[in-house]
């Protein structure tokens, strides 16, 4: 676990970890800020901020997680940040006024991510619940119309149809059309969500994300970014196993109609699934010593 000893970072320490952060979220966010600019949309690398409508602004924030002294911030802005105390020429995490203001998202997150790490994954889902999202649609009525069914609308049926659905999770299945969601093995609900979370669902490795950057200031940027990038990841695969033909983006798709295709689907999620527990696992750790040194 984390120590709750205050180490000091020089100046000239956290200020250069703080602009190699932003790099980082800049090279990260090009695209999607140039396409912001002109009006364009991308299916694939826009999603992540339409989804969790968390900024590139917001993301590229530099926080170094509790119980660090940054030196010489008392006379920077980050002396007015919310959760923040000057101590000394220092500035600190203020983790007790953190946790009186966001104590019952502490609670939550900390409840799902230990019983999803508690369980085994489902693996194989194959990603059919972007299936189910268009299932029985016509092509024009679709979550992504600027873009074609590689196996057009009765392939697609077809696929759906033959396959059983799988789906853990509340903010996939919401989605459903009404053909598609009695085909589901599971009801997800938001009240179901850790009854049902399992490591093996890519939307519950993507949301990792979503938790980490909803704790912030307490969750070091450095995880968060680990949590975008593994995020990101999976979105490409999740549009890559698709329906949808994005060749034109340079997505070659993975045919989880396919047994090769299956097979590759198969592998990545298994990966996904060892990144998605080690944050996971990361998220816990700073969430327990907080919690179990009460401030």
């Amino acid at each position: 676990m984390p120590s709750t000893t205050t180490t000091v970072l020089p100046s000239a320490e956290w200020a250069a970890r703080a602009e190699a952060h932003a790099a980082r979220v800049d090279a990260a966010t090009w695209g999607h800020r140039t396409r912001r600019t002109d009006g364009r949309s991308h299916p694939v690398e826009d999603f992540l901020f339409r989804y969790y409508n968390h900024s590139p602004a917001k993301l590229r924030r530099w926080h170094p997680g509790p119980w660090v002294a940054l030196e010489g911030a008392a006379a920077t802005e980050r002396a007015t940040w919310r959760h923040h105390r000057v101590v000394g020429d220092a500035v600190v995490l203020d983790t007790a006024s953190f946790l009186e203001a966001r104590g019952d998202t502490v609670r939550f997150v900390r409840e799902l991510l230990t019983a999803t790490l508690s369980r085994p994954p489902h693996l194989g889902c194959l990603g059919l619940h972007e299936w189910a999202m268009v299932h029985r649609l016509p092509e024009d009525d679709v979550r992504h119309p600027g873009w074609p069914l590689r196996l057009g609308p009765a392939g697609t049926d077809e696929v759906l149809d033959r396959h059983t659905v799988r789906c853990t999770h509340a903010d996939a299945y919401r989605f459903f059309t009404a053909s598609a969601a009695p085909r589901n093995t599971f009801t997800p609900t938001r009240e179901r969500q850790v009854e049902l979370e399992q490591p093996g669902c890519l939307h519950a490795g993507m949301d990792v994300y979503k938790w980490a950057f909803k704790l912030a200031p307490l969750v070091p940027s450095e995880v968060t970014a680990d949590a975008f990038e593994l995020a990101r990841d999976i979105r490409v695969l999740d549009m890559q196993a698709s329906p949808y033909d994005l060749r034109e983006l340079g997505y070659d798709p993975v045919r989880i109609e396919t047994p090769e295709g299956k097979a590759e689907y198969l592998a990545r999620q298994r990966a996904f699934v060892g990144r998605s527990n080690g944050l996971r696992r990361h998220l816990l750790d700073v969430l327990d010593t907080v919690v179990a040194a009460g401030r």
